[in-house]
C-alpha cells in the first residue's frame, strides 16, 4: 500500500528529529534523513523546499508538541507530578538511547550556524512554551506569578543542562541529583504559597 504524502512528510520529521537528538544540527544532513526514513531525496525538498533548516525547525517543533503534550497530562496531577514525569522521560530517552540521544531542541539551540536561525527561533518557542506550562502549574496551585515563573525557568534549564551531562557522563546521576532538588525547591515553593 503507498504512502500517503502526510506520512512521507511526518516519516522525514520523526527522522529529523532522531537525527538532531543524536548529532546535533550541524553534523545532520537531509540526504542522511531521507534515507533513514526510506524516502526519496526529491521528497524532502518537495516538503521542505528551504532544506535543512526548514526540516530542523519543523522537527524541533514536534519535539516541542510531544513534550507540550507530556507536562499538559502531567501537570494536571499537579507540578510535583509535572516535574516527576519532566524527569522521568528524559531519563527513560537517555537510557534507552545509551546514552546518544538528547533534546533536539538544545541541539539546535547552541547551534551557532547561520543556517540554525529557524530552528533556533522554534527552539525559543518550545522552551518558552514548556516554562509557561509549569509556571501556570505552580501559579494554579498557589505560588506567586513571579515566583511560578522564576522556578519553572530553573525547572527548564536544570533539567535540559542535566541531559547534556548526563550524555557526556553517560550517566543518569546528574539528571537524578538535579530532579532531588528541583523536588525539595517546588515542595517548598508549595508550603510557603499563600493558599497552604
Amino acid at each position: 500500500m503507498p504512502r500517503s504524502g502526510s506520512d512521507a512528510r511526518a516519516k522525514l520529521v520523526i527522522g529529523a528529529a532522531d537525527m538532531l537528538r543524536r548529532r546535533g544540527f550541524a553534523a545532520a544532513s537531509v540526504r542522511e534523513v531521507a534515507k533513514r526514513s526510506g524516502a526519496p531525496l526529491g521528497s524532502t525538498y518537495h516538503y521542505f523546499p528551504e532544506g535543512k533548516a526548514e526540516l530542523a525547525a519543523e522537527a524541533v517543533r514536534l519535539a516541542d508538541r510531544i513534550t507540550v503534550q507530556m507536562l499538559t497530562d502531567s501537570l494536571a496531577e499537579g507540578p510535583v507530578r509535572g516535574l516527576a514525569a519532566f524527569v522521568d522521560t528524559w531519563r527513560m530517552i537517555l537510557v534507552d538511547s545509551d546514552f546518544e540521544a538528547g533534546c533536539p531542541v538544545v541541539a539546535v539551540a547552541v547551534d551557532a550556524s547561520p543556517d540554525a536561525a529557524a530552528p533556533r527561533a522554534a527552539a525559543a518557542t518550545a522552551f518558552e512554551g514548556w516554562a509557561g506550562r509549569i509556571a501556570d502549574a505552580l501559579a494554579d496551585a498557589g505560588v506567586a506569578a513571579t515566583e511560578a515563573r522564576t522556578l519553572a525557568a530553573l525547572i527548564v534549564t536544570s533539567v535540559e543542562g542535566a541531559v547534556v551531562v548526563c550524555r557526556a557522563t553517560r550517566s543518569t546521576a546528574t539528571l537524578d541529583d538535579v530532579g532531588v532538588a528541583l523536588d525539595r525547591v517546588v515542595a517548598a515553593a508549595l508550603r510557603d504559597s499563600p493558599n497552604e
